[in-house]
């Protein structure tokens, strides 16, 4: 029975071999441990920009309808009727006209709708092109915090590990009666409030997971993979020239002129709408059964209600003048955000240079010394545990300047409109 059993087990474990390679790739095929992998990931996936790629279609699907005719019209004309008689058999009344019309608008308007579809369509890509540079701004940003609290939850289970030896020194040195017996309480209730500060980065991490789930179209609660490295910083030329390709590249720049450009080409239609048009006509006869002549009709609408003709115009002119403020403010705004980054990029990375060339050693080799000294005696448990704080302190801050770095990278990147 043990042999057969054995080697039902064994044809078990054979059989669940294959499907155990298959679900193996399944966590490296998640979502999150590089930023190219998320960007990939989003730009199929996320519901934002999908939105914006549909409204970009229905502005291109505009564009080629924007200069059409209008409809032609079609109507019949019954005459001599005889009133003894009365039908609409055109065989039996005294004529029949049939008119086919046509209205063409003069003054190039057929010209300038097409233009106000093809500015707005152009307003439409750069809206998409806006809505694509956010996502992956808010993508760097948000991986780079995820990275910041797994670093975070690092160093606190390092800290704890730590604390948990500095207590089985202090009990050592309690019982050998070397120290009080405060001195062991003391680490744990250290050793607690990390603890408490475990379970805070634990829940901010499932924060962040479920705020990334959403840029990348899924549910709050799916699995990520761990973020495997901060990105790397751009290079130094890569800052050169920021406000000139601020004012080239910024998508909602461009999208503001786009929007200026419609709104230009909508007050010139305004004007050209104060202008008449003309409608064609021919109209073939038929009496009796035949077909007898044929008639040719040429009309101009009168606009006369030129107070609704200059209404437009004035509204459309100031919608222009609007857009081009629009713009301008727009620019401004933009170049003192730049400003503003670029000095906080900078100022994170003198910290994080003096956090990592000489805060944190200093503060390690403290720690090395305090505990030296608590071992022998020279130093009392007081030093220990604050010497344990500042490096804890100093080491959290340098992962804070790392990250407080690439989130400038990726306000810059966003304000630029392209990759540093």
């Amino acid at each position: 029975m043990s042999r057969r059993l054995h080697r039902t087990g064994g044809a078990l474990a054979l059989l669940c071999l294959p499907f155990t390679l298959l679900a193996a790739p399944a966590d490296a095929d998640l979502p999150g441990a590089t930023l190219a992998g998320l960007i990939e990931w989003a730009e199929t996936r996320n519901p934002e920009l999908a939105v914006a790629g549909h409204e970009l279609d229905a502005a291109e699907a505009m564009v080629g309808s924007a200069d059409a005719l209008p409809d032609p019209s079609f109507s019949i004309e019954w005459r001599d009727i005889d009133a003894d008689r009365l039908t609409l058999d055109p065989s039996r009344v005294g004529s029949t006209k049939y008119t086919f019309a046509q209205t063409f608008p003069l003054w190039g308007k057929r010209g300038l709708q097409a233009d106000i579809a093809r500015a707005e369509a152009e307003r439409a890509r750069r809206q998409r092109s806006s809505v694509s540079v956010e996502l992956r701004a808010r993508l760097s940003a948000a991986h780079a915090e995820r990275w910041q609290v797994r670093e975070l939850l690092r160093l606190n289970a390092e800290q704890r590990s730590l604390l948990r030896d500095l207590e089985r020194i202090a009990t050592a040195r309690y019982a050998d009666g070397l120290t009080a017996q405060s001195d062991a309480i003391r680490a744990q209730t250290e050793r607690t409030q990390l603890e408490a500060e475990r379970v805070r980065l634990e829940a901010e991490r499932r924060r962040l997971g479920a705020q990334l789930n959403a840029l990348l179209g899924r549910r709050p609660d799916a699995p990520l993979a761990d973020p495997v490295a901060l990105s790397p910083l751009p290079a130094p030329a890569g800052f050169d020239g920021l406000q000139p390709r601020l004012l080239a590249a910024n998508p909602r720049l461009a999208a503001q002129a786009a929007a200026v450009e419609a709104a230009g080409h909508t007050r010139e239609l305004a004007l050209a709408k104060r202008l008449p048009d003309v409608t064609f006509g021919v109209s073939p006869v038929q009496r009796g059964s035949r077909l007898d002549g044929w008639e040719v009709m040429l009309a101009i609408n009168i606009p006369l209600d030129q107070d609704a003709r200059r209404a437009d115009v004035q509204a459309s002119a100031a919608r222009l003048a609007a857009a081009e403020a629009g713009q301008v403010a727009l620019a401004l705004e933009l170049q003192q955000s730049l400003a503003g980054t670029l000095a906080a990029y900078e100022a994170a990375g003198e910290q994080e240079h003096l956090l990592r060339t000489r805060l944190r050693p200093q503060a390690e080799a403290a720690l090395r010394s305090a505990l030296a000294g608590y071992r022998s005696g020279r130093d009392d448990f007081t030093t220990l545990l604050e010497a344990e704080r500042q490096t804890r302190s100093a080491r959290a801050e340098h992962l804070r300047a790392q990250v407080e770095q690439r989130l400038r990278v990726a306000e810059l990147e966003r304000l630029v409109g392209e990759p540093l």
